[in-house]
């Protein structure tokens, strides 16, 4: 059974569907006036079951969601004669689907865009909310836009080919979105670990709902991250330093980066010691890392290239509670 969620955009609506499939992707978008951008090891995975458009196929990876990849996006489609009218379907995980949303977003000023997400990470976080974007040198996702895709296909049975590792990008950003507002989503993940990690169609489906319930209720309410959308950052200061620094996948970085902000969120009295136990505890039942081998220095050198950062201080995202977030100006010299 498919499940929709819709997110209120300023400039429109978009629809989650939880449980549609790739199959089904002709459905929603005009046939003879879609694009398919995907990657090369999305191609060769999914490439039998996608509806006969035309294809960009760009580097999978980080390292591939540059301006560059966009602007030879931008000549393909100038080769294929784009117009208004015409449609761009990213197919792909998180990556993709920024780049897909961003160069869908500047291409004439605009054209539509959908996407389907084919990981758990862009299932529940990336391709949901908007945000569509693309890095500069170190900066991440320095370069981007708000602009919400029409729809959102999260497909559950691509999920049995990703990798183990990659799953776990996913759980960790379920993880979070439990944390930061959602105690009994946290409970059912201490409850459900086990089914969850071996894909249960059930306990996955509701995973993903629940998360993206989470999420775009919060997007719903703070489109372009003035306030609330905030909270979705939790982990993210350091967890992103993490990444860039050590060259980690994003769940990894994340997971570490939640127990740096929950430590700080217990050293500023606002987290009980037991509930950070509690969320150490579920991080490890996700068999993710608690504490990385990082350098500080280099680490801190990210926090200050970070987009969210306001000279010397930023707005960081700690604990009160399990299921309760506040967000907090912070000292960059405070980050220990």
């Amino acid at each position: 059974m498919v499940k929709t969620i819709k997110i209120k955009g300023g400039d429109g609506d978009s629809v989650v569907m939880i449980g549609e499939s790739l199959l089904n992707l002709g459905r929603y978008v005009p046939v003879e006036k879609t694009v398919i951008i995907t990657d090369k090891n999305v191609w060769n995975c999914y490439g039998k079951d996608f509806p006969p458009y035309r294809v960009i196929k760009i580097e999978p990876g980080e390292k591939g969601k540059t301006l560059d990849t966009v602007r030879e996006i931008y000549e393909r489609l100038l080769e294929f004669e784009v117009d208004r009218s015409s449609f761009i379907a990213g197919i792909g995980g998180g990556v993709v689907c920024d780049i897909a949303g961003f160069a869908a977003s500047t291409f004439l000023r605009g054209i539509r865009f959908g996407f389907v997400s084919t990981t758990l990470l862009s299932q529940v976080d990336a391709s949901v909310g908007g945000k569509n974007g693309v890095n500069l040198d170190e900066y991440k996702n320095i370069v981007g836009v708000f602009n919400q895709p029409e729809f959102v296909i999260c497909d559950l049975s691509l999920l049995s080919t990703l990798p183990e590792r990659e799953l776990l990008n996913g759980f960790a950003e379920i993880i979070k979105h439990a944390a930061i507002c959602d105690t009994e989503l946290f409970v059912f993940l201490e409850d459900n670990h086990k089914k969850a990690l071996s894909l249960d169609r059930n306990v996955i489906g509701k995973l993903i709902y629940d998360s993206v319930k989470i999420k775009s209720g919060i997007v719903s309410r703070d489109e372009k991250e003035k306030g609330e959308r905030r909270k979705l950052n939790f982990g993210h200061t350091f967890g992103h330093a993490f990444e860039k620094s050590m060259g980690i996948p994003h769940g990894e970085a994340i997971s570490a980066g939640m127990i740096k902000a929950s430590r700080l969120s217990v050293k500023k009295g606002l987290l009980k010691e037991e509930e950070f136990e509690r969320l150490k505890r579920l991080i490890e039942l996700f068999c993710l890392p608690v504490e990385l081998p990082y350098d500080l220095v280099k680490v801190i050198d990210a926090i200050k290239k970070d987009k969210k950062r306001d000279n010397l201080s930023l707005h960081f995202v700690f604990l009160s509670g399990i299921g309760s977030a506040v967000i907090k100006e912070i000292l960059i010299s405070e980050l220990d």
